[in-house]
């Protein structure tokens, strides 16, 4: 990560850093009633369309290489993808695993009460699945 990034206060508190993917900082939203992935690209822009071509073209690589690995390791009915930022202005992008027996189908899954947060075992779980998939581009957050 460059070292003037900043992780957005609200992205912190409520998603564990798995590490970067790319030029991106990969983090797992810590609530496993679905598999929930969200990128954080090292940019100044808080829009997509305001980036850059170059990171903008990297952004999307990312996102298509996670969305992949979200398909065929989790088999959704559909995966969900979306860069809203109404609530966090830091520009992230959602990539989130839906199925039609979740918590909350069809409906969105932004703002809901409903919460289980991961145990080590399943982050731990999805850090060997990431390791192993995307082992080009993933590179795992360490222990300090």
């Amino acid at each position: 990560m460059a070292s003037n990034f900043t992780l957005n206060q609200q992205l912190a508190e409520d998603c564990i850093v798995l590490g970067s993917l790319g030029s991106s900082l990969l983090l797992l939203l810590n609530n496993s009633l679905v598999p929930w992935f969200i990128l954080v690209p090292q940019t100044e822009a808080c829009e997509i369309h305001d980036m850059p071509d170059n990171e903008r073209l990297q952004l999307f690589d990312e996102m298509m290489e996670l969305a992949r690995f979200v398909d065929n390791e989790f088999k959704p009915d559909k995966v969900n993808t979306g860069a809203i930022g109404n609530i966090v202005r830091q520009l992230h992008v959602h990539v989130i695993a839906r199925y039609e027996d979740d918590f909350c189908w069809p409906q969105v899954v932004w703002g809901r009460p409903e919460k289980k947060l991961y145990s080590t075992k399943e982050i731990d779980r999805i850090m060997t699945r990431l390791s192993t998939r995307l082992k080009q581009r993933f590179v795992p957050v360490t222990a300090e």
